[in-house]
C-alpha cells in the first residue's frame, strides 16, 4: 500500500511532494521491495457498478409506483446479488491471471531446457532492441540467463507482456464486494433510516446517490492516474443516465401493466 500511496502522491492533482526525497536511493529501493499488487482498481469497478445497480433498482421501483417496502426488498436483495456475481468474476479473473503466469512460466521452463541457446538470443534480441549493443548487450544477456528464475521473469515479462507480481483471487474478490455492498448501500440507506414521503425519500436517494458518483469517480480517476475531474463527471452523467433509464422504464411499465 506504500508503495501506491507514494506513486499516487506524485499525481498534480495531490498535494506537493518532495521528489527529490521520493528519488532518494534508499527511498527508491524501499518502494521497489514494497511493491505489490494493488486492489484499487477491484474496489472501484466494484463501487461503481453497486452504485449504478443499486439506485436503478431504486428508480425503477419509485418510477414503477412501487412501495417504500418493495424497494428495499428489491433493493437490498439486487446488493447482495449482483454483489456476489461481480465477487466470482472477480474471481475467476485473477485466478485466470495466476493460471496464464503459470502456463507460461512452465513454458519457459521447458524452453531454457530444451533449446537454451534460442532462448538466450530472445534475451538478447530484447535488450538489443531496447538500445544496447557490444559488450554491454553480452554482459546484460549472460547476467540475465545465469540467473533461472531472472531468465523466466524476463521472459514473461519482455515477451509475454504478463505482470509476475500476480495477486490473491480472494482479496480481489474481497475488494470487489466490500466496495459493492459499501457504495451500493447508499442509494438504499435514506429508505431504510429515514421515515419520510416516498418522494422525499427518492430525492434524498437521488443526491446522495450523486455524491457517490462523483466520489466514485475521484476514486476511478486515481485508479487509472487520468483527471479525476473528467472521471468523476463522466462517472455521474453514466450512472445518471443508467437512473434515469431505468426510471422511466419503470413509468412505462407502470402505465403498460397498471398499479401494482
Amino acid at each position: 500500500m506504500e508503495a501506491v500511496q507514494d506513486r499516487f502522491a506524485m499525481k498534480p492533482w495531490g498535494s506537493k511532494v518532495d521528489l527529490e526525497a521520493l528519488h532518494h536511493p534508499e527511498a527508491i529501493r524501499e518502494r521497489l521491495d514494497t511493491k505489490r499488487r494493488s486492489y484499487l482498481p477491484e474496489a472501484v469497478l466494484g463501487a461503481v457498478d453497486g452504485c449504478i445497480t443499486t439506485f436503478a433498482v431504486v428508480a425503477a421501483a419509485i418510477g414503477g409506483g412501487l412501495s417504500g417496502g418493495v424497494v428495499i426488498i428489491l433493493g437490498v436483495a439486487s446488493l447482495l446479488a449482483d454483489g456476489f456475481s461481480m465477487a466470482v468474476s472477480s474471481y475467476n479473473a485473477a485466478r485466470s491471471e495466476i493460471d496464464e503466469l503459470n502456463r507460461a512460466r512452465q513454458i519457459e521452463n521447458n524452453h531454457i531446457d530444451q533449446i537454451p541457446e534460442g532462448e538466450r538470443e530472445e534475451v538478447r534480441q530484447i535488450y538489443a532492441a531496447k538500445g544496447l549493443e557490444g559488450a554491454v548487450l553480452e554482459q546484460v544477456v549472460e547476467k540475465i540467463t545465469s540467473d533461472r528464475k531472472l531468465w523466466v521473469d524476463t521472459m514473461l515479462i519482455e515477451e509475454w507482456g504478463l505482470r509476475i507480481h500476480e495477486g490473491s483471487p480472494v482479496l480481489a474478490a474481497t475488494a470487489t464486494f466490500g466496495a459493492f455492498i459499501v457504495v451500493g448501500f447508499v442509494p438504499l440507506a435514506p429508505f431504510l433510516l429515514l421515515n419520510l414521503a416516498p418522494a422525499e425519500l427518492f430525492t434524498t436517494s437521488l443526491v446522495l446517490t450523486g455524491a457517490a458518483f462523483a466520489t466514485v469517480g475521484v476514486l476511478k480517476g486515481i485508479a487509472a492516474e487520468s483527471s479525476i475531474f473528467r472521471s468523476a463527471a463522466e462517472t455521474l452523467l453514466t450512472g445518471g443516465a443508467a437512473a434515469a433509464l431505468a426510471y422511466f422504464a419503470g413509468v412505462w411499465l407502470r402505465q403498460l401493466v397498471g398499479p401494482v
